[in-house]
């Protein structure tokens, strides 16, 4: 009894570590959002104004930093 209880836990083990093949990429979280704010779930317009707003923000924080390299030279 012993034995087939050992065996039996082997072999779900050996069921568990064996993958179907390759998994797919997991989205990043841009691509998450970027695929909600495209639908058309309730919410979608929010997650699309926030993703405009961080855009935004980037561009104005990248003239920034661009800015701040001219006048260090």
């Amino acid at each position: 009894m012993r034995f087939a209880t050992v065996g039996l836990a082997l072999v779900f083990m050996l069921m568990a570590g064996c993958s179907p093949g390759d998994s797919p990429e997991p989205q990043t979280d841009a691509a998450r959002d970027s695929a909600i704010a495209e639908s058309a779930i309730p919410g979608a317009a929010g997650v699309r104004s926030a993703l405009s707003t961080a855009d935004s923000a980037a561009a104005r924080r990248a003239r920034e930093d661009s800015i701040m390299s001219a006048d260090d030279q």
